[in-house]
């Protein structure tokens, strides 16, 4: 499934990675070829060959900025160097992971730190040490060879770092909770260049801000250390209805879904591509075929007879490719999917949603254009979690909502999103980041806005990393 991006460049990039490009008034010229000196890893410039590649993102709405400098980093140290190197020179500074920020907000015209090359992978005893720059779909891949896995998403080349640092909603969160639940402990860069390593009994602060206070926020990741679970052979489904269906569908779903048990994770997509107007539900189970049909009886009890129906089982490791839309593809080839330019909002819903939602969210979806609406269910786990315990404070949402377009234009997107606030309220999820929320502190964090911001200003004083939307 691809998961989208937005912001136009135009007229935004002196506010992309906190700043204009260059040195401040006062401060010595920033050295680097110095830099380039001191770091194992590797520093790609503007007029060095590979740096239009270095500086692109997932979404090519973002292909227009220019860093100042892309840092390969390999190492703690080299992180440290680079962290060093734009506090001394002031000049902005952006963590990246797998540059899939909806913003645009892992690229910067200042230093962008690049952690894609500290992706180890390693499993001893019931716990995973990743790098931060581990992509999804290699984490999945890795851990299964052990018989194991943790909690995370579905886009395979999402970057575990600003995943778990957002929280980390994923396909079986209901049963193990989300990606920073499982988290027992992070190496990180704060913005003195320190080394810290951060768990329930040391930073206890920073530690608690890690798992869903937002990524680039309180220093640079460089590795997590997570509780894993056992896997388990599984079940896959996907039934679609026709359009006519839509409204019952919701309906039925939003009723369904969240309450089901902890081992079936569920998702609604509603849409509009080439083909014309689609009803899926589709998810996951954490058991066998035959029991997953009992549990999926009541949607066609309820809905009539689905237009196409998949179930089938297939083992953990298969399921998550299928999940990432790579069912037929090798690991290798699921990390070379297509760029795409895309828009995208998101709600988390904290009730059902009463009937005149339910048919204003299908009016929309309905009008013209390329783009869709995907619910994803909530509960279970997630929600058995206190929402101070973590600074991820949706822990009572039901479900997810995201708004996706294709393309850069968000008429479509601003007014729908618009329409469901007055039936959604004001929650959103950081990891769905959306730069035109401007009462974005209370929607991303709600009342854990105000220790998140405390932490800021024990580990990060002088604001070394800023966003436009950060803590």
């Amino acid at each position: 499934m691809r998961r989208r991006e937005f912001l136009r460049v135009a007229g935004m990039v002196p506010l992309i990675g906190g700043g204009l490009l260059g040195t401040a008034a006062g401060s010595p010229p920033a050295d680097w070829t110095g830099l380039r000196r001191r770091l194992a890893g590797s520093l790609v410039l503007p007029g060095d060959s590979g740096y239009d590649r270095a500086r692109r993102l997932f979404n090519p709405t973002y292909d227009r900025v220019r860093p100042g400098g892309v840092a390969y980093v390999t190492s703690a140290a080299d992180v440290a160097a680079c962290v060093n190197f734009v506090r001394n020179a002031r000049i902005p500074v952006t963590a990246r992971s797998g540059g899939h920020s909806y913003a645009g907000w892992s690229t910067g015209t200042g230093l962008v730190i690049d952690v894609s090359r500290m992706n180890s992978i390693g499993y001893s005893a019931g716990r995973a040490t990743i790098g931060a720059g581990a992509k999804l779909v290699d984490v999945y891949d890795r851990l299964a060879a052990h018989g194991v896995s943790i909690p995370a998403g579905s886009c395979p080349t999402v970057g575990v770092g600003g995943l778990t640092l957002g929280g980390g909603i994923g396909v079986v969160s209901r049963k193990y909770g989300l990606t920073c639940d499982a988290l027992e402990s992070v190496q990180i860069v704060t913005a003195d260049g320190r080394v810290l390593t951060c768990d329930a009994t040391h930073h206890a602060g920073l530690f608690w801000a890690c798992r869903g206070g937002g990524g680039g926020n309180f220093g640079v990741v460089t590795s997590f250390t997570f509780r894993t679970h056992p896997i388990r052979d599984v079940s896959v489904f996907f039934l679609r209805w026709p359009w006519a269906k839509a409204a019952a569908a919701v309906k039925v779903w939003q009723s369904w879904a969240p309450d089901a048990p902890d081992e079936l994770w569920s998702t609604l997509h509603l849409g509009r591509d080439r083909n014309g107007l689609y009803v899926q539900i589709g998810g996951l189970y954490l058991g066998g075929k035959d029991a997953l049909n009992r549990l999926l009886a009541p949607l066609s009890a309820k809905l009539g007879a689905s237009s196409s129906r998949y179930v089938a089982g297939s083992s953990y490791q298969h399921a998550m490719m299928v999940m990432a839309g790579c069912a037929t593809l090798s690991v290798e080839r699921c990390k070379q999917i297509t760029r795409e330019a895309f828009v995208a909002k998101s709600h988390m819903a904290y009730r059902p949603m009463p009937d005149k939602a339910v048919n204003a969210l299908v009016a929309g979806v309905a009008q013209g254009g390329r783009h869709s609406v995907l619910l994803d269910a909530l509960g279970g786990a997630v929600g058995r979690v206190k929402p101070d315990a973590t600074a991820f404070p949706h822990r009572a949402a039901l479900f997810s909502v995201q708004y996706y377009a294709d393309g850069s234009d968000r008429t479509w997107l601003r007014a729908i999103h618009a329409t469901m606030r007055t039936h959604l309220g004001d929650h959103a999820y950081v990891n769905y980041i959306d730069p035109d929320l401007t009462d974005w502190r209370a929607q991303y964090y709600g009342p854990n806005a105000g220790r998140l911001a405390e932490v800021k200003s024990t580990y990060d004083p002088d604001r070394l990393f800023r966003l436009p939307q950060g803590v």
